[in-house]
């Protein structure tokens, strides 16, 4: 499973935490990772350096093997909580989707 995160250019896309992101991505999907070809993640400030609240909008792609891309967004105050957010979106709809499959 391939995790790519883009961010706009009010939101720092310091290594240190797109890779910390990464992995906290990986491990809440993790069994789900033979269904999941790729992770797109989209993160921006929605007020760019106006203070606001729910200002993060995080859109997260799952392309599924064999099915049409999932898109789910989100928003919150903080890029750790946007990003927990839409992950646990992505998971209700990925166990949705399994479990349709499994009942044909």
């Amino acid at each position: 499973m391939t995790i790519q995160i883009n961010t706009d250019k009010t939101i720092s896309g310091e290594e240190r935490s797109t890779d910390f992101f990464k992995v906290q991505i990986a491990d809440a999907l993790k069994r789900f990772e033979t269904h999941i070809k790729r992770i797109e993640v989209h993160l921006k400030d929605e007020n760019g350096k106006k203070e606001w609240f729910n200002k993060i909008s995080c859109m997260l792609e799952a392309r599924l093997e064999g099915r049409q891309p999932i898109a789910i967004t989100n928003q919150a105050n903080t890029i750790d909580l946007a990003i927990n957010g839409t992950v646990e979106k992505v998971k209700t709809a990925i166990e949705s989707i399994l479990g349709k499959i499994q009942k044909k």
